[in-house]
């Protein structure tokens, strides 16, 4: 039996009222049609990975309709919870392409061909979003000509802000797997085991280690895991560091940041590293680091923004001298794969960006992510991982230690 349907199951996801939910925000808008093409919107409704160009068209009552590229259509139909009879394959030949194929059907939907098709447009930093192109807006308006075409992903954005109970089990098994690799690859490095590693090798090291344990995917696209020794932790900004063939070397940082995927919840943290016995310096920036670290968890809870944990935290390293290497930046959103980026709503003064003052509510799901870059000594931290949002406090979900480890 599919998670989806086994509503004893700890991973259950009641998918059926999820439509329901976007077919009340339809009718609120008046919304006849809902046509999705977003990743994060088809995670979030199918149940299903959607890698090649995919679309979901939901009417203003019943089933939704999946299409995708054929060659994965037939996959995709066996993972979600829809019906198989509403998953549908694209293809180039006369009628079967995407425009056509799902143009057609709205059609029917519509009465007459008229009506008002919600889409999803805007902009994004993150590379995969799905949002239509200029192209495809342009084919499905001549399409629908009798339609009209209305931005509406904010019912989508709304809706899946605040998690339920079987996504935050997803979220915390992917920690508990990232756990798994984190600790394979420590014992890895002990007692000069280190020698001659490459980080290419760490982050295949830390892949097994976590697809042993059930992880589907390092689901980062900025690189699978994301691994940096020596001079490219120190990268200002640099929290994207795909692993290279460099080899670790005795006096550097090393930064692990791996990632792993289970049921299209995400798992994600960063874990640091002295290769050979630290400096008297070198120790000082790691106690900076982990110190605000401490002090950022200890500081989320429902009720604070961005804008004012970033302004304490950045007050706190400025009083103990290292506000200089602080990137002020202590989190980015998070939700089931392909929302991975912006936190809240498209409600701040940059359109498509975080709002700054977005107040966090409980049961919101972020990753506490945070940069602490010393180029001018090769040197950097980072530390990301899933938090849970609760009342008074946040829970981290992957439980291991914060610490910078030396390894000799």
């Amino acid at each position: 039996m599919k998670p989806q349907t086994n509503t004893k199951d700890p991973y259950f996801i009641d998918f059926p009222e999820r439509i329901k939910s976007i077919q009340k925000e339809m009718q609120k808008e008046n919304i006849d049609v809902y046509l999705g093409s977003r990743l994060r919107t088809l995670s979030w409704t199918l149940d299903a990975f959607c890698p090649w160009r995919s679309f979901i068209v939901i009417p203003g009552e019943g089933m939704p309709a999946a299409f995708t590229f054929v060659i994965d259509a037939a996959r995709v139909a066996d993972d979600t919870w829809i019906d198989e009879d509403n998953v549908f394959g694209f293809v180039p030949m006369g009628g079967q392409d995407q425009i056509e194929l799902i143009s057609e059907y709205i059609k029917d939907l519509l009465k007459n061909g008229k009506g008002r098709v919600g889409i999803e447009s805007g902009m994004s930093n993150y590379l995969p979003e799905g949002n239509l192109t200029h192209y495809e807006y342009q084919q499905f308006e001549a399409a629908l000509a009798d339609a009209e075409l209305v931005n509406s992903h904010t019912i989508i954005d709304k809706l899946s802000l605040i998690k339920d109970e079987g996504t935050i089990n997803r979220f915390k098994e992917a920690s508990r797997i990232v756990d798994v690799g984190h600790q394979v690859l420590y014992e890895a490095l002990q007692n000069g085991g280190w020698k001659g590693m490459t980080e290419t090798e760490i982050a295949g090291l830390t892949a097994y280690a976590m697809r042993k344990e059930g992880s589907e995917w390092e689901w980062s696209f900025t690189g699978g895991n994301e691994i940096a020794s020596g001079y490219r932790t120190g990268l200002i900004g640099g929290a994207c560091t795909p692993a290279t063939r460099r080899k670790l070397q005795e006096g550097e940082s090393l930064m692990v940041d791996i990632h792993s995927t289970f049921m299209l919840g995400l798992g994600d943290h960063s874990h640091n590293y002295f290769i050979g016995q630290a400096s008297d310096r070198q120790r000082w920036h790691a106690q900076n680091f982990i110190d605000i670290v401490k002090l950022t968890l200890k500081t989320y809870r429902a009720g604070i923004s961005p804008s004012l944990l970033a302004d304490q935290m950045m007050e706190f390293s400025d009083e103990r001298g290292f506000s200089d290497y602080m990137v002020p930046g202590f989190e980015h959103g998070i939700g089931l794969l392909g929302d991975e980026w912006r936190i809240g709503l498209n409600d701040g003064p940059f359109p498509y960006w975080t709002n700054p003052d977005h107040v966090y509510q409980k049961n919101e799901l972020l990753i506490c992510a945070m940069q602490y870059a010393c180029p001018d000594e090769d040197l950097g931290f980072r530390y990301e991982n899933p938090i849970i949002i609760h009342e008074d406090r946040c829970e981290e979900l992957s439980k291991f230690r914060l610490s910078v480890d030396e390894v000799v």
